[in-house]
């Protein structure tokens, strides 16, 4: 059964990070501009000059954040940033948007076009001081998380209604070409931020069907759960034993009571812990 972790409303909730050291959910509400955490009832926000993302944990009090022009050092304790590299910031179009750390310490991050514009963004992995770009032409990048072993990356562009895997090297590299693992378009499901558990199955949020999904290592449905939110768009999983998994959702064209919140549901099966940034 689920339940409403934070009652605060996000236009566009995404990029839910459990910080394994500090046992605290962050997440993000990208159109407002805000990071949002809470400890119990004591309710935290971050506003910031532009869109910010996604997030990696560096150690138990500095994240890497993924904004629409760069990534950057976050202190969770004093809120001082340090740029860490550019991010397509001479392209006023994009932003980032799905995004999630590696087993070797890299950072995957998505961009986007801030209105969706075909083609405009692109997947890039942060690793060593190192940001290259893997993936082009990405109209909307989501669903990035890795199998258990560290051998596959997974990625979504949500136009495609699909999501996509990639063999990976031992430096955590794309080793070869990505091929189709999940297709979507059959029931017409629109792939959101995705992560996989301990078991190697892939929860992956689906915009505008009000649920998560399920997904064996080979791709095929397993279950579902839903939810009272229509537009769900990122799962963690979390907690004292990773068996709570949160969910963000969005209020982007919706007045729903629900719309926009944040929510945990208990399962069966642990997730991963969240890998920390190496710098």
């Amino acid at each position: 059964m689920t339940r409403t972790f934070d009652n605060r409303q996000c236009l566009l909730g995404e990029g839910p990070l459990w910080h394994p050291e500090r046992q605290q959910l962050f997440w993000f509400d990208i159109l407002n501009k805000k990071l949002l955490s809470r400890i119990n009832n004591d309710e935290k926000t971050w506003l910031f000059e532009e869109h910010v993302s996604a997030a990696g944990w560096i150690s138990a009090h500095a994240l890497l954040i993924a904004s629409e022009s760069k990534l950057f050092l976050f202190d969770i304790e004093t809120g001082a940033a340090q740029l860490l590299c550019p991010l397509e910031a001479d392209n006023p179009v994009t932003r980032s948007n799905d995004g999630r750390a590696d087993p070797y310490g890299g950072f995957w991050i998505g961009t986007m076009g801030k209105n969706a514009e075909k083609g405009a963004g692109a997947i890039y992995r942060y690793y060593q001081g190192e940001l290259r770009q893997l993936f082009s032409r990405i109209t909307i990048s989501n669903a990035i998380c890795f199998s258990p072993d560290g051998t596959t990356a997974y990625f979504s562009d949500t136009a495609t209604q699909s999501i996509r895997k990639v063999a990976l090297d031992e430096h955590g590299w794309p080793a070869a070409s990505d091929e189709l693992h999940i297709d979507l378009s059959r029931d017409n499901l629109n792939p959101d931020g995705a992560v996989v558990d301990r078991d190697g199955y892939l929860w992956n949020a689906q915009w505008g069907a009000s649920r998560l999904a399920r997904y064996s290592p080979d791709g095929s449905f397993v279950d579902e759960i839903t939810y009272p939110a229509a537009q769900m768009t990122c799962p963690a999983f979390g907690g004292p034993d990773m068996k709570t998994l949160f969910a963000t959702s969005a209020t982007d064209g919706l007045n729903g009571k629900d719309d926009g919140k944040t929510f945990t549901v208990e399962t069966a099966v642990p997730g991963q812990a969240e890998h920390r940034v190496l710098l």
